[in-house]
């Protein structure tokens, strides 16, 4: 028996891999530059890494909402802590 109702949207993972949203709505995302070549970079300049910086652009915002429907319902990448892949 086919199953009537709505469509779910798909989530394009790159994209929720990528970002997350706040509990205020905002769409945040990771700083660039921390894939390597970072043995000569100040101690300081490490730790910047590590913070989430709000997305600026209105427009990539919509975007981001559109590619990734449900981004309010998981906050975060559950593997992005631990390390794990699945």
């Amino acid at each position: 028996m086919a199953r009537k109702g709505k469509f779910k949207m798909k989530t394009h993972k790159a994209t929720a891999k990528r970002f997350r949203q706040t509990s205020s709505g905002k769409v945040v995302r990771t700083v660039s530059g921390k894939g390597h070549l970072r043995r000569n970079t100040p101690k300081r300049t490490k730790q910047l890494f590590s913070k989430m910086v709000p997305v600026t652009s209105v427009k990539l915002a919509k975007r981001v909402r559109r590619l990734a429907p449900y981004l309010s319902k998981y906050k975060a990448n559950p593997n992005a802590r631990t390390g794990q892949s699945s």
